[in-house]
Formats: C-alpha cells, structure tokens, sequence
C-alpha cells in the first residue's frame, strides 16, 4: 500500500521535474556580456593561486551566465577548496551588467563570515554590499529592504529571511545558495519558483549521492573541485589513547603560536565535566562550551565570541561538523572518536587546516578501551586519508544517507520516510525515463522467501529506532552484489561487527533479489530440502543443502542462486 501510495506521488513529481526541465530549456534567460577589463583587474586581486578545478568550475558558470539558458548549477567541493570563489566572481559578473545578487546562507554566523569575506573582495569596486540578518537591528532591516527595492544594494547576504514576501528586488539577476541542504523545505519551494526565473548556483560541500544527480540529470548542472588550494597543508593526524598530559600539551602549544581549539565532546550530559576537567588541566585557557540543546541566542553568541578570539578553546558536540570557517583554529581533539562514523571524522576534521598554517587533529579513545575491530580499521583509515579531496572517496556511504532530499520539494519529503532513499530514487528514476518516452522495465513481482531463520537487527546492535528503521529498508532495498557488499561495509563502519542474524537478513534480501532476476516466486524449506518454486507455485528445482545453521544456509542458497544468474 505504502509503494502504491508513493508511486502515484512520484509520478506527478517525475511530471514536474521533467515539466521544470522543459520550462527551463524553453524560457530565455539573460544573456551577460564578456568579461569587462574590470572583471579581469578584480579576478587577478586574488590573493591565491587558482586550482585547476577551481579555474574549470568558473568557466562552466560564466559559460553558462553568457548563455540565453536559465542557469542552475551546484558546485560540489570538499571544505575549503574555494567555492566561495567561484560564486564571488559570478556575484561581480552580474553586478557588472548592474543586476542584483542574493546570497543565500543556512546560518547567521555563516551569512557574517561571507559578508566580511564579499565585503573586502569587494573594496576597491563600487559594489553595494549589505547584510540582512539577525545582526541588524529591525530599523536597519527595513532601510536594507527599502534599499534593495530601489536598486542601491548590489549584493546582499543573508539567511532565509531573503526569501520572505516582503524584499522585494529591483532586477534580480543570481541567486547564490550555500549548503543548500540544510535550509527547510517551504524555503525550497520558493527557492524552486526562483530557478525559472534567474540564475541560481548553489555550493555544497556535501557531495549529492550519484543516483540522486542521475535521476535528475538534465535538471542541473555539476561541477565538482576535488583539487585542494596549493597553499594548504595536509593536516597532521594523530590516533591515540585519551591522556591530560597530552590534551594540555596540544591545548598549550596553539595558544602558545597564537591559534585556537575545537575540542569535540558529543555528549551534552557530561560536557560540564569535560569543561571542568580542562579548566584543571590548562588553567590559562579561555574555554566555552556550545551544544544544540542551550538557546540559539545563546549558542549563537558563544560562537560568535570564539570566532572573535575572545575564547581558546571551543568544547562543542558534532554542531561543528558543517559551517565553522574559522581560519585561527588550527588544532582538534576529538574524545571518544571510536564512537564516530568515519565521514562524520573526516567532515570535523576539515574544520581546521582552512589557512596556510599547519592544522592538527588528535582523535582519541578512552584509556585500557579495548578497541572493535571495525573502530580500529576506521581511525587507522581516517589515520591514512590525510590526502586532500579524500572526502569524496571516504564519505560518499555516508553522504548517500544525509543527502537525501536535498533537491526535493514538499510534497515527496514524507515519501522517502515510508519507503526509504533508494527505492525512492529508482521509482522516480522509472518514472523520468517513462515520461520521456524511454521503454521501462515493469516491476516484477518480489520473491517471497519462506525459512525459518533468526534474521533481524537485534536492539543491543542498533539502539536507535530511526536508524534501525533506515537500515531495514536499505537493507529491503539490495538489488544486486555491490549494493549487498557496499551495505555491509557501511552497516561495519557505523555500528561495528555484525551479528549473525543481521548478516541472514542481508543475506535473505540478496537471495530475493537474485529470485526476482530468475523469475522465482518462492522459495521454501522442509527439513534439509530447499525448493524453488514457480510464480505459479510449480517445482522448478528442489536441492539437498544438508544442516547447516540460518547464516550459512542462506549463504549457500545465495552462491547457488548467483551461479543460476
């Protein structure tokens, strides 16, 4: 019923993307003219040496910019690796034909850090450049918004509230979306009404999972910077047993060259006792604390103050993970890493290095801990990936699960809850290629398995109701052995060892998918004897797999299925 339910939704979303996609090859957008000498004089103020990635991504938008075609381009790009830039001279492109750009930012801190960062791009040009946030006092809102509205202001950063009913543009050319995301989902419809209209780039440095940009391939264009910054130094990584002497150590040393510290504590319960425990430690140190649970307000000013220097130390959980760009925080410890899965590792520890300065990042464990084989083989990965651009390589199992729904609008985001990510993709998939007059395999009937075996994800091996939930359905969701293989690697890396009765599961779902390829509609067992039935219930093989326990048996089953395919 859920599938049923799902697919007529999916149907008419296939029918407004493909509907979207036809609009925007047919509406004309604003041709902009070359590059003006102003534009060449600004690009070569850039204190850095540009990546050739970088310098790709940039010809790409101006390409497009200087087409009659509606751009909507996402800039994928590790953390750090200059998208920023990319957007900037676009921003300077546009206001050279005097349009006005909004750039659209998830998070006050972050839409400050822009600000500041456009502002002194921009110094030396006569560009208007506002801020429209939590920061301006309401007085100052409505004289932005009255500026705006007449044309005075070039460029304006801001969060969502660029996107409230009354700022009104005079001639809005490019819109500009950063860690698209992570904004709500009525932003995202009225950012969708925007893309037929202007030019919208949008940066990410979470990449979207592959199927998801195929299935909508057409509907936007990628470029992807997996080149880091020349400047940048890889950061020092240090795996090792928790110890004061050394945390103090670390603490000492990048007060001491004039830099700051993440400290990383995901446990808001007990983050008063670690607060406590290195104010023992390193008496000296001007140490905050910012968790999720206190107050935006507060949270925000905590922040603020560190990026401020007023703070040495910043002892936080994971909300770190994306958006702190801060440039003099240069060392991370991070305290119980054996308990983090190894994209979210490599993601925290992109916060530092972000400068020509050497970054360091120290993940521990607890002292005499006893580590899982899986926990051992993630912080040696995490130990080895010091290489720049591994984000892609290492984070993309991950990333397949966070990025979920990021080009989605309302009306489908409960339908990827009930039926899950993949199957989700695959239908709209279909339903794309149908509407465009693509021949589409119809779904065949599942093969129902009919053993009894211990087969289940038990409650001490997933605590967590959501994620179990998520990993049923991928799990209901393999369809062929590099889904199987890839699931198993990720279900190790994020929950350690598998029980015997997950690894069955996995199992009893690869055999389904095998039995649905060869046409199989059931597959039973009676004492030693396994039949394969027909979907019309006749006999097609019956075969002797002697008593073997549920793990193995199934495993059997799968072999001897596969050599059939």
């Amino acid at each position: 019923k859920t599938r049923a339910r799902a697919k007529k939704i999916v149907e008419l979303i296939a029918k407004d993307l493909v509907e979207l996609y036809a609009k925007r090859e047919n509406t004309k957008g604003y041709r902009f003219s070359e590059d003006t000498p102003w534009q060449r004089e600004f690009e070569g103020d850039f204190p850095y040496v540009e990546t050739n990635d970088q310098l790709k991504a940039i010809a790409d938008v101006k390409e497009d910019m200087q087409s009659d075609k509606v751009m909507d381009r996402l800039i994928c790009g590790d953390v750090g690796y200059g998208k920023t830039e990319v957007a900037i001279r676009a921003i300077f492109k546009a206001c050279m034909e005097s349009k006005q750009c909004a750039f659209l930012v998830p998070t006050t801190i972050l839409s400050q850090q822009h600000y500041l960062t456009i502002k002194e791009r921009f110094a030396n040009f006569p560009i208007k450049v506002e801020l429209l946030s939590r920061f301006r006092t309401a007085k100052d809102q409505d004289k932005i918004i009255d500026k705006i509205a007449s044309g005075e202001v070039d460029v304006v950063v801001g969060t969502h509230r660029i996107l409230s009913s009354d700022i009104k543009f005079k001639d809005l050319g490019l819109v500009v979306v950063d860690e698209e995301q992570r904004f709500g989902v009525k932003d995202k419809e009225k950012l969708k009404k925007l893309r037929t209209d202007c030019d919208v780039i949008s940066l990410s440095a979470t990449p979207i999972p592959r199927t998801l940009h195929m299935s909508l391939s057409g509907i936007r264009d990628m470029s992807v910077l997996e080149e880091p910054p020349r400047e940048r130094q890889a950061i020092i990584t240090y795996v090792m047993e928790a110890r004061e002497s050394i945390i103090a150590d670390a603490i000492e040393r990048e007060i001491h060259r004039g830099g700051q510290i993440y400290f990383v504590y995901n446990r808001v319960q007990t983050i008063e006792k670690m607060y406590e425990m290195l104010c023992r430690i390193v008496p000296t140190a001007r140490i905050a604390v910012a968790h999720g649970q206190m107050s935006p307000r507060k949270l925000e000013k905590v922040i603020n103050g560190f990026t401020n220097k007023e703070y040495d130390v910043l002892i936080s959980t994971t909300i770190i993970e994306t958006g702190m760009d801060i440039t003099n925080a240069n060392t991370m410890i991070v305290y119980d890493a054996d308990k983090m899965g190894l994209s979210q590792l490599y993601q925290l520890r992109g916060r530092v290095g972000r400068s020509k300065r050497q970054g360091y990042a120290y993940f521990m464990y607890e002292k005499d801990k006893v580590l899982t084989e899986v926990s051992e083989k993630r912080l040696k990965t995490i130990k080895e990936f010091t290489e720049f651009g591994s984000g892609f390589k290492v984070a993309m199992r991950d990333l397949e699960i966070r990025g979920a729904g990021t080009l989605l609008g309302e009306s489908q985001h409960g339908h990827i809850e009930d039926i899950g990510y993949e199957m989700y993709v695959k239908m709209l998939e279909q339903e794309i290629a149908r509407l465009k007059g693509e021949i589409v395999e119809e779904d065949i009937p599942e093969t129902e398995v009919s053993i009894k075996l211990n087969a289940y994800i038990p409650n001490d091996y997933i605590e967590d109701e959501m994620d179990k939930i998520e990993v049923y359905k991928k799990i209901a969701s393999i369809s062929s052995k590099e889904d199987k293989t890839e699931l198993e690697l990720e279900i190790e890396d994020r929950f350690s060892d598998m029980p015997f009765s997950v690894s069955a599961l996995i199992e009893v779902a690869y055999i389904r998918s095998l039995g649905k390829k060869l046409r199989i509609g059931k597959i039973t067992k009676e004492k030693n004897m396994v039949s394969f039935l027909s979907r019309e219930g006749k006999v097609i093989v019956k075969k002797d797999f002697g008593k073997l326990e549920d793990y193995k048996l199934v495993k059997s089953i799968a072999q001897y299925l596969q050599k059939m395919v």
